[in-house]
C-alpha cells in the first residue's frame, strides 16, 4: 500500500515537490503542453516575475497583473510554437521587461490621476518612519528618473539578486556590457537621489 499522497507521483516530464527543479525537463513538458510542467514552472517562476516587475514599478497588484500576463503568453506562445527554446527565466522575464514598458509608455502618456484612497496615510508616522518613506519616494522619483534600460539592469542585479551572467543572458548583452550599463545606471541614480535631496 502506497502511503504518499498522489500529488508526490513521478511523471516523466513533470516537476514534483519531491524532485527539484531542472529547466531542461520543465522545458520539454511545456512543449507537450503538460499541465504538471506548467504548474511547476509557474510555482518555481511567478515569485521571480513578480519580484521583478514589483521592483520596477513599486505596485503589488500591477505586478501580480503583469505576471500573470506573463504566463498567459508563455501558454500563448508555447501553443504557437514560439515558447522559449533554451533559457526560459530569460524568455519570462524579457517578457516581463517588455510589458512593463508598454505599462510606463501607456502611463507617461495618460494624464496624472488622483492618489487612491490606500495610498494615501491620514494617520502621522513616527519620525523614523517619515524618514523611511521620505527615502523611498527619494529613490523611487530618482528610479523612474533612469532609462528603461538601466531600470531593467537594476531590478535584475538587486531586484532579482541575479549575477552579472544571468542579467548578461536575460539582456541578451555581454558581461562588460552589463557591468558598463550597471555602472552608468548607478551613477544617474546617485546624481538624481543627490538633485532631490537638494530640492
Amino acid at each position: 500500500m502506497n502511503t504518499q499522497p498522489a500529488f508526490y507521483s513521478i511523471n516523466r516530464t513533470a516537476v514534483t515537490p519531491m524532485q527539484t527543479f531542472d529547466e531542461s525537463q520543465a522545458l520539454d513538458g511545456l512543449r507537450n503542453l503538460d499541465s504538471q510542467a506548467i504548474g511547476a514552472v509557474y510555482d518555481q517562476y511567478f515569485p521571480v516575475v513578480y519580484r521583478y516587475v514589483r521592483y520596477r514599478l513599486n505596485d503589488e497588484q500591477l505586478a501580480e497583473d503583469i505576471a500573470s500576463d506573463v504566463f498567459m503568453r508563455l501558454l500563448e506562445a508555447l501553443q504557437s510554437t514560439r515558447g522559449p527554446q533554451t533559457n526560459l527565466k530569460a524568455w519570462l522575464l524579457s517578457t516581463a521587461s517588455h510589458i512593463v514598458a508598454d505599462h510606463l509608455r501607456r502611463a507617461y502618456r495618460r494624464p496624472t490621476e488622483a492618489l487612491s484612497e490606500n495610498q494615501l496615510d491620514p494617520a502621522p508616522a513616527p519620525h523614523d518612519e517619515f524618514d523611511r518613506r521620505e527615502q523611498a519616494r527619494n529613490f523611487q522619483q530618482a528610479y523612474t528618473q533612469l532609462t528603461p534600460e538601466q531600470q531593467h539592469v537594476l531590478a535584475l542585479r538587486f531586484g532579482q539578486g541575479f549575477s552579472l551572467e544571468e542579467t548578461s543572458s536575460v539582456l541578451k548583452k555581454n558581461v562588460n556590457a552589463v557591468k558598463a550599463l550597471q555602472f552608468r545606471a548607478l551613477a544617474a541614480l546617485q546624481r538624481s537621489i543627490g538633485e532631490v535631496d537638494h530640492e
